[in-house]
């Protein structure tokens, strides 16, 4: 007997609940990233990563600024997945080996030293790139700077492209409208990129980054600071010669990076461009004011950098090695 089609058509509620089902399902693998990812997984896992970078930081302070930036390379490629970690195999372009990270990225094996502590007490549960971003709050919290909840539950990718590192991460040679315009493509702010770029409180930076900056001779620089920098960076030679972003307090996260800005005294040409008239200079001159504000607009700003395309759910691995695929 023929099966009558007021039999097979459902009615508008029915419909709609059937609909809203079918969303539901389509929408299940793409998981959200949690606080409480690791609670039940693996209870020690947080505790564990920052005892280890700690330790690591302790015994060199400048690997806070190191370890902020590594998140940082990590999720402007392909979003944050660890995709940074991975070396150069036959299949493998590392993004290790690009120009923005083959001098000057580094923490690698502080990473690898957290990861080997984590698989100790809970194998093949924690990602790498959890544990970037987990790394880049501690290390931020352990040098005076602001904490803040990590959500957590991303896991590793299975490749990387040094062609996106070589593209897509921000120059130090950007103008203001490109590294809006680079930022915005990620979903951050020209609010965020100020409060990101703050990050070089801490830290160093290669002679080559800034030497036409500080022999510019321009009126964009003030002329004592580019002659104290000149010291360590000849007009010839000494390219990895470092020199502090901040001269006055290299090593501890304040504002006096966006102080410095506002005495002309910004090392990298990127820096010193977030004031120079154009749209971000009443963000730098509010943060060199407070402290408190740019805390935590940093704070804010890296939890969404975090959030930069994760893979979750069934997507990606967990690595075993940070630094290859399993």
């Amino acid at each position: 007997m023929a099966t009558s089609v007021s039999k097979i058509l459902l009615s508008p509620a029915k419909a709609a609940t059937f609909l809203f089902t079918l969303l539901i399902l389509g929408t299940a693998c793409h998981a959200q990233l949690t606080s409480t990812f690791y609670d039940s997984l693996c209870p020690n896992a947080l505790s564990t990563i920052r005892t280890s970078i700690r330790n690591s930081i302790a015994a060199e302070r400048r690997m806070a600024a190191s370890l902020i930036r590594l998140h940082f390379h990590d999720c402007f490629i392909q979003g944050c997945d660890a995709s940074v970690l991975l070396d150069e195999t036959s299949t493998i372009e590392s993004e290790k080996t690009a120009l923005p990270n083959k001098d000057s990225a580094r923490g690698y094996e502080v990473i690898d030293k957290a990861k080997t502590e984590v698989e100790k007490i809970c194998p093949g549960v924690v990602s790498c790139a959890d544990i970037l971003s987990v790394a880049a709050r501690d290390s931020s919290a352990y040098v005076g700077g602001p904490s803040w909840t990590v959500m957590l539950g991303r896991r590793d990718s299975t490749t990387a492209s040094r062609t996106l590192a070589n593209s897509e991460l921000p120059s130090f040679k950007d103008g203001l409208d490109r590294l809006i315009s680079r930022f915005q493509s990620k979903g951050l702010s020209a609010r965020d990129m100020v409060a990101l770029s703050g990050a070089h409180t801490l830290g160093q930076a290669q002679c080559f980054t800034f030497r036409d900056r500080i022999y510019s001779n321009g009126t964009e620089i003030d002329a004592g600071f580019a002659s104290t920098r000149k010291r360590s960076c000849p007009a010839v030679g000494g390219d990895a010669n470092l020199a502090p972003l901040d001269l006055v307090t290299p090593n501890s996260f304040d504002n006096n990076y966006f102080k410095n800005l506002m005495q002309r005294k910004g090392l990298l040409e990127s820096d010193q461009i977030l004031l120079s008239g154009g749209s971000t200079d009443s963000i730098v001159s509010g943060y060199s004011r407070s402290p408190s504000t740019f805390s935590s607009d940093f704070a804010s700003a890296m939890i969404k950098m975090g959030n930069i395309d994760p893979l979750t759910g069934t997507a990606g691995q967990i690595r075993r090695i940070c630094s290859a695929i399993n």
